[in-house]
């Protein structure tokens, strides 16, 4: 059986605009928004060294991050986990979780989120102050 694609499925990573909200470079490239997906979200983000990722949780979705390169520390919940390249790492559903670069060089990681939350707007609960407030959240889309 042959499935017909209708819809656009590829997005780049330099043709999606850089969120730095919560700090790094975090890049949504697959999404409702992007490409009408319906489970979840999914991108990509860059730390330099010393740089973070704000606290939050998600209320409703799992996360999924794969190292790419770099060195990263993730606490979850207070429990720092290092992590390196080929690492993966579940942030289960209403952890509390920070990502730091903790090595000497750039860190690049792939992440996705599922299932999406209701509302955009319930998908993220800061537990920290964001490193850039006056920045919107990431876009994803989806209902509202």
């Amino acid at each position: 059986m042959t499935t017909e694609i209708t819809r656009t499925v590829r997005v780049h990573a330099d043709d999606v605009e850089a969120n730095t909200r919560r700090g790094g470079d975090i890049r949504t490239t697959l999404s409702p928004r992007t490409t009408g997906c319906t489970s979840g979200f999914g991108g990509v983000l860059s730390l330099a060294p010393g740089e973070h990722v704000t606290e939050h949780y998600h209320p409703y979705s799992e996360e999924f991050l794969h190292i790419v390169t770099g060195r990263l520390e993730m606490t979850m919940d207070g429990q720092a986990v290092q992590l390196g390249p080929g690492d993966s790492l579940l942030v289960p559903i209403g952890v509390r979780h920070r990502l730091v670069n903790t090595g000497t060089e750039p860190a690049h990681a792939a992440f996705h989120l599922s299932p999406l939350a209701p509302r955009p707007d319930l998908g993220h609960v800061d537990t920290e102050k964001v490193a850039r407030a006056e920045q919107p959240n990431p876009s994803v889309g989806g209902a509202s």
